[in-house]
């Protein structure tokens, strides 16, 4: 059912525009591109699940980054339904007894939609995760409100970090990297989700950094290097670094946090930038505390996010996705 199905009154949408919307929707990012999420459609209401088939219980113990990934899913659901005349209601958590069970939406119909919401359908497929070295972003200043209003719109705070805290960042990135060194169980998990041998899931090798690329980028994840010359000469990162946290922990700030994620790198992409989300300095207590120091008040820290300029476009081959029938379920007549 199309955008004028939806003008012309109909009360939801049907099995094609479900499955068109999903069809952007799954671009949206989750950990090491694990894709976390499944998703019923029962003629009324979508539903959405978090996969326990596809967690990563060395890097994500607690399930926190799986509800982010998931966060991530819903906005990106809700942005592309949108842009094709649908408003989407959301129960977040509608079960406690069944903590997998992280939303319901229920449509109604959309018919005009600011211009806003369907550039950032378009955006969708125009994002991706920058691992290079970045150049710092042009007119920074300006973008910020705008960027920092997205992510409050969710009920998350944004703080734009000082470049004077980059050493004590990097710090903490390079402290969660060395506790997880020699940590086997954790490196299998990272090794198995990169260079994926199934070409629907993981991180291929053209998402991944050279070692000298990777070299010049602080703070980052350690991923295995990919090969091949470099692509991006300078000396050193500038990306800016953003904090998104919460007020308290737990499901509900999860799933609000990855939200939030959507808009802004949805938000950074359409002013022209790279971003890169960064979670493993969150992983563990010790470097999460490291951030929570750097923060006002008592705030939760959630995820970190590089955002910056690539000196020229670089033809980088869209990471893969899941096929449709994979994620979607459908249960009407």
């Amino acid at each position: 059912m199309t955008a004028e199905n939806a003008r012309a009154g109909s009360a939801v949408p049907d099995v094609a525009a479900v499955t068109a919307a999903l069809q952007i929707a799954r671009r949206a990012p989750s950990l090491h591109n694990s894709q976390p999420w499944r998703l019923i459609f029962d003629g009324k209401r979508l539903h959405l699940h978090s996969d326990p088939d596809r967690s990563l219980p060395m890097a994500d113990p607690d399930g926190r980054q799986q509800v982010i990934s998931c966060g991530a899913m819903l906005h990106h659901t809700r942005t592309a339904f949108a842009a094709n005349g649908w408003h989407t209601d959301v129960v977040r958590l509608p079960d406690p007894a069944r903590p997998r069970y992280l939303a319901a939406l229920a449509f109604r119909p959309w018919p005009d939609p600011p211009e806003r919401i369907r550039n950032q359908a378009r955006i969708i497929g125009r994002r991706y995760s920058d691992r290079l070295p970045m150049d710092a972003p042009d007119g920074w200043d300006a973008l910020l409100p705008g960027v920092t209003e997205v992510a409050r719109a969710c009920e998350i705070t944004l703080d734009d970090l000082p470049d004077s805290v980059r050493e004590r960042l990097a710090a903490a990135s390079d402290q969660a990297e060395a506790m997880r060194r020699f940590d086997q169980p954790y490196q299998s998990e990272l090794r198995w989700w990169t260079g994926h041998f199934d070409p629907a899931e993981g991180i291929p090798p053209t998402a991944l950094a050279t070692a000298a690329e990777a070299g010049r980028v602080p703070v980052r994840r350690e991923f295995p290097t990919a090969p091949g010359s470099t692509r991006r000469t300078m000396a050193e990162d500038h990306a800016r670094l953003l904090a998104l946290s919460s007020s308290d922990d737990g499901p509900a700030h999860w799933l609000r946090t990855g939200e939030a994620l959507s808009a802004v790198l949805l938000e950074c992409t359409g002013a022209g930038l790279s971003t890169c989300p960064l979670t493993h300095i969150t992983e563990l207590p010790a470097a999460r505390r490291v951030i929570a120091a750097l923060l006002p008040g008592h705030l939760r820290p959630q995820v970190v996010v590089r955002v910056g300029m690539a000196p020229e476009p670089d033809p980088v081959p869209p990471t893969p996705r899941l096929p449709i029938e994979d994620i979607l379920t459908i249960t009407t007549d």
